[in-house]
């Protein structure tokens, strides 16, 4: 019988699925560690305080990427090319949502507008982000090695959701509102095929790697299909909304070290 688990289980068991999912995982981690860097050297002087809260949220990201490659590194593994087909920061920059590469590079200023639709992105995008951790946290948190990682990103995800509720709430009282839930509703609807189209990738990758029966890897496309087709109908909603978190200022402190897996 398919469940989370026996699939995870299974991927985590085969070396060369494992770096696989590590080096895709780590790769997205350091995309969003760069862009977080980048738009806080960027932030326009009328939101300089948000800067030390944007660069933990890079600080963090890079954090996990090296958490990544320190599990690689702990089974003797080496990264391993991420198809472009499951590089899902890349997928959602080409899309445009969130701000271009093309913006960041270039030494100006950003403006309000700017930081919202990055706010509005992030609040999208950590929410799934924050839901595959709880969910490899519930199947993982007492494994010998991947224990103490997914906790430690679990952890991060969720103080990064609840930064993107406040903030975004801080600039809805300032008259950002309709913008605010345009923008969300842009990114959500696009975020959720895209990641239908990168689960899609991945499962195929995995599959091959690990001799899936096509009735198996048929099983696991239509689920993925039906999980977007929900989602299309009413689960971005769940992207969309914002509340007050019960984290306040959850990224005004320093980031933590990593710990040392390998």
């Amino acid at each position: 019988m398919l469940s989370a688990k026996s699939l995870f289980q299974e991927i985590v068991d085969n070396d060369e699925s494992f770096a696989l999912f590590c080096s895709i995982a780590a790769s997205g981690e350091s995309q969003g560690g760069w862009e977080n860097a980048r738009i806080a050297a960027l932030v326009p002087e009328t939101e300089r305080d948000m800067a030390p809260k944007i660069t933990r949220h890079g600080a963090d990201e890079d954090k996990h990427g090296r958490i990544f490659h320190a599990l690689m590194k702990k089974r003797g593994l080496d990264p391993v090319p991420v198809p472009p087909e499951t590089d899902y920061t890349m997928l959602l920059e080409r899309g445009g949502i969130g701000l271009a590469h093309d913006k960041l590079k270039r030494d100006e200023p950003l403006t309000v507008q700017d930081v919202v639709t990055y706010l509005a992105h992030s609040r999208v995008t950590e929410q799934r982000a924050s839901e595959q951790m709880q969910l490899l946290r519930k199947q993982f948190a007492d494994h010998p090695d991947l224990g103490r990682a997914v906790k430690m990103i679990s952890n991060d995800e969720d103080n990064h959701l609840a930064y993107c509720h406040e903030e975004l709430l801080r600039f809805a009282r300032a008259g950002h509102g309709r913008t605010i839930q345009r923008t969300l509703r842009e990114c959500a609807l696009a975020e959720i095929r895209i990641y239908r189209d990168v689960s899609l990738a991945v499962m195929a990758h995995m599959g091959r790697i690990l001799g899936w029966s096509r009735p198996k890897a048929a099983l696991l496309a239509l689920g993925i299909r039906a999980v977007y087709l929900v989602e299309r109908l009413v689960g971005w909603r769940r992207m969309v909304s914002l509340r007050m978190p019960a984290r306040r200022n959850a990224l005004g402190g320093p980031a933590g070290p990593e710990p040392e897996f390998a």
